[in-house]
This record gives structure tokens, sequence and C-alpha cells, in this order.
């Protein structure tokens, strides 16, 4: 989309992008987010973690949909068929042969978690770090345990292994779909990890503690991570305080028993 903008804003763009720093792209979609008051520090989830370890596996939410409501995140799709990234506003398929697909608008999903995203905090890290001591480095990075936080780490991974779910064809509960999952082992790679902290209070609601996803540098390979060892990256943490859901208004959501603690089930499924 190209829009012809008169002299005087011209003028004022460049001046903006002269004191900030910021490309005048980045500053038409700041404003614009504003003015359609697109709130960048929400959280925006349909369906939660509790009903997908239930094996509910069928949303009515398109990804045309979850476009318009962030530009990062992760998730899965209708019948458990792979993992979601949502980077740059695009969103990828990790499917169970380890590659990575673009995905069409008119695909559901039954689980996903998006926000638009704008660092608050940045580090960096030149050092090589297992993902027990990146979790513990990344938890002296967070203010609070008691919000969300989008978290983007970019760069240069020792190894990176993941797994991704194959599709489901008939019900089956998260904890059995897992226990058969393609994993997959990456070394020497470039990419981004996309995830969220989820505090622990809300853990029927999404993961709890980090939860991330991996999509290589060219956009071929990635999945659920199950294991890194990073050599040099750059992380972005991004404050997301409030949270806005969208439950699924079909069948198979309203008639699913999600009173159970399914707590013991997810940890197994998701480690």
């Amino acid at each position: 989309m190209y829009i012809n903008l008169s002299p005087p804003l011209q003028v004022a763009l460049s001046k903006r992008s002269q004191e900030t720093g910021q490309t005048p792209a980045e500053i038409v979609t700041i404003a614009l987010r504003q003015y359609l008051e697109i709130d960048e520090e929400t959280l925006f989830q349909t369906s939660t973690i509790g009903a997908l370890v239930e094996g509910v596996y069928r949303g009515d939410l398109t990804i045309a949909e979850l476009r318009n409501y962030g530009d990062f995140g992760l998730g899965t799709f209708n019948d458990l068929d792979g993992e979601m990234v949502v980077l740059d506003g695009q969103v990828w398929q990790l499917r169970s042969d380890g590659r990575a697909y673009p995905v069409a608008d008119e695909v559901k999903t039954p689980f996903a978690t998006v926000t638009f995203w704008q660092a608050d905090w940045t580090a960096t890290l030149d050092q090589p770090l297992t993902y027990e001591e990146l979790q513990r480095y990344l938890d002296t990075l967070l203010p609070s345990g008691n919000i969300f936080y989008a978290i983007k780490i970019s760069g240069q991974f020792r190894s990176v292994r993941t797994r991704t779910i194959e599709r489901q064809n008939q019900p089956t509960r998260l904890v059995e779909a897992a226990a058969r999952q393609p994993v997959h082992e990456f070394f020497d790679v470039q990419g981004d990890l996309v995830g969220f902290w989820t505090p622990s209070y809300m853990k029927t609601v999404n993961v709890p503690g980090y939860h991330f996803h991996f999509l290589s540098a060219d956009r071929q390979q990635g999945g659920h991570v199950l294991d890194v060892c990073i050599e040099r990256v750059d992380i972005g943490i991004d404050d997301t305080p409030r949270l806005r859901m969208a439950l699924p208004d079909t069948e198979e959501f309203l008639g699913a028993n999600l009173t159970r603690d399914t707590e013991q089930e997810l940890h197994q499924a998701e480690k």
C-alpha cells in the first residue's frame, strides 16, 4: 500500500526520524496503532492451554483474524498440525518434518497467543549458556513474576532441539500426542526464539513459566523448543500486563470438561 503525504507531513516525518533514530515506516506504524487504538501492551489469546491438554484441537479463529491482534507470538493449528510462530507479522507452520511453511489466511487455530511487538527491555549475551542457564538469566531481567512478558531472543545458537507434534486424525490427549512427537536438532544455526513468560497462577490459561518456539533465520526450519545452547544473542522483552481472550464457540470446546487439574500432564507434554 502506498500513501501520498503532503509536503508538511513529509518534513515533519523526516524531522521526527532524525530526532528519534526510528525509520519513517516505524513512526507511521506507531502513529497508526495509537490512532486506531491498537494496544501494544495487551496479550491476545484464543482458547486456553487447559483445553488443549484435554484434546480440544479445533478452533474457529482464522489466521487472518489472528493477525488483527498481534504480529508476534506462537500457538498451533487445528488438529494439532504442527507448531506456530508469528514473527514480524508473518505466520509460519512448523511441521513434523522440522520444516517451516508459510500459512494461508483461512487456516484456523485452536490455541494461539500474540501481541504487537515493541521491546521495553533489551540485553545482549555473548557467552555460551545452556537452556537452564538462559532461563535463570532471564529471571534477573523480568521486573515481576506476576504479569505476562513477550520475549524474543535472536542471534547465533550452538544447538537447538525442538519437537513438532504430528497432525492428529483422532481425539487424543495432548500428553499422548506429545509422546509420539518427532524431535529435531539443529547445530550452529542462526534464528529466533519467540515466546512468552506466563505467571504460575495462570497455569490453566497458558503454559506457566517460559515457552518458546524456534524459527531459523532462513525461515526454513524450527519447532517447539525442548533444549537450546546459545552462542551470541540479543534479547528483547515486551511487558504485556493486559490479557484479552477469545474462547472458541465450537461444540468441541463448549462440551469439554475443563475442571480437571492438568498441570502434571502439561508439564510432561511441554518438556
